[in-house]
C-alpha cells in the first residue's frame, strides 16, 4: 500500500508495478509508453475496470394528495449513448519509480536529449524546453 497518493503500487498482469497513471486514453498510453521505454523502464498497460453504474433510487412512499397508481420506484437512468470511453492503467515494473520525483528530479529525457518538463509530461508542449532549475539561479 502506498504511503501517499503520489506513489501507488498495484499488481498488473501478475507483476507488482509502480502506477504511472490511471484512466489514461489510448493516445496518452502511447505517449507514456514511448517515453518510459526510451528511458529504459519496462511498461505494463492494462485496461481500467469499467465505472460502476448507480442503482435505481426508491421514491418516498405515497402521501395524501399524490396521484394514485404512481410508481413506487424511480426508473433507472438510461445508459449513456454508446460505450464508456476505453481507459487504461499504466505502470512500470521498477517499484522505486515515482512520476513526480522523476519529473522534478529531472530523471527522464526525451529522444532528442532534452530533460522532460512538467508541460511536456502533460502534453501541453510538443518539445521539452530545458529550463535552469529554480535552485541554480539564473544568470
Amino acid at each position: 500500500m502506498a504511503i501517499n497518493k503520489n506513489h501507488e503500487f498495484e499488481e498488473l498482469n501478475g507483476v507488482k508495478c509502480s502506477i504511472v497513471e490511471r484512466n489514461a486514453s489510448p493516445e496518452r498510453v502511447s505517449f507514456l509508453q514511448d517515453l518510459l521505454q526510451f528511458n529504459r523502464y519496462k511498461v505494463i498497460v492494462v485496461r481500467s475496470p469499467a465505472p460502476k453504474v448507480a442503482a435505481a433510487v426508491p421514491k418516498p412512499a405515497a402521501t395524501e394528495g399524490s396521484t394514485p397508481g404512481a410508481s413506487e420506484v424511480a426508473a433507472p437512468a438510461s445508459p449513456a449513448t454508446g460505450e464508456a470511453p476505453q481507459t487504461f492503467t499504466v505502470g512500470v515494473t521498477d517499484v522505486t519509480f515515482n512520476p513526480t520525483n522523476a519529473i522534478f528530479g529531472r530523471l527522464l529525457h526525451t529522444k532528442d536529449g532534452h530533460v522532460v518538463t512538467l508541460a511536456y509530461w502533460h502534453q501541453q508542449e510538443n518539445v521539452s524546453h530545458d529550463e535552469v532549475p529554480y535552485y541554480e539561479g539564473r544568470t
